[in-house]
C-alpha cells in the first residue's frame, strides 16, 4: 500500500491546491469521510465544510469548500468544488462581519457559508 495519495482540490474557476497527502478529511452528504492511501474507490457529494489535507511533511492544508463532488480511485483524490478557498486566503474579520450580517438578516444559507469560512480560516492558522 502506498504511503501517499495525490490530491487535486479544484474550484469552478481555478485549481486551489494540488499535491501529495497522507490523509484528507471532507464532509459529504453521508457524513465526514477520511481518505488515506489505498482507500476503496468512492464517489460522493460534498457538503459545505472545511476540508483538511495532511501532507507527508507533517503540514496541514485547510480549505473552506462549498458544494461539489469527491472522487477517489487509483490513489488519486479529486475534490471538485463549486467554491473553495484556502484558509490563508480568508479574511477572518470580513468573514466575522459576514456571519454577523447573515445572523441579523436571519439568512441560514449565508450563515452556514460564513461559518464554514471562519472554521477553515481559524483551523488553518
Amino acid at each position: 500500500m502506498a504511503a501517499e495519495l495525490h490530491v487535486a482540490l479544484v474550484a469552478a474557476d481555478r485549481e486551489v491546491w494540488s499535491g501529495e497527502a497522507t490523509l484528507v478529511v471532507a464532509r459529504t452528504t453521508s457524513g465526514d469521510i477520511g481518505v488515506m492511501p489505498g482507500h476503496q474507490p468512492l464517489l460522493g457529494v460534498l457538503e459545505s465544510g472545511p476540508v483538511t489535507i495532511r501532507t507527508p511533511e507533517g503540514g496541514t492544508v485547510v480549505a473552506a469548500v462549498h458544494g461539489g463532488f469527491i472522487s477517489f480511485a487509483d490513489n488519486k483524490l479529486s475534490l471538485l468544488a463549486e467554491i473553495a478557498e484556502l484558509s490563508d486566503e480568508i479574511d477572518v474579520q470580513r468573514a466575522e462581519q459576514e456571519l454577523a450580517r447573515a445572523k441579523a438578516e436571519d439568512d441560514a444559507e449565508a450563515q452556514r457559508a460564513a461559518d464554514v469560512r471562519l472554521r477553515a480560516a481559524t483551523a488553518g492558522r
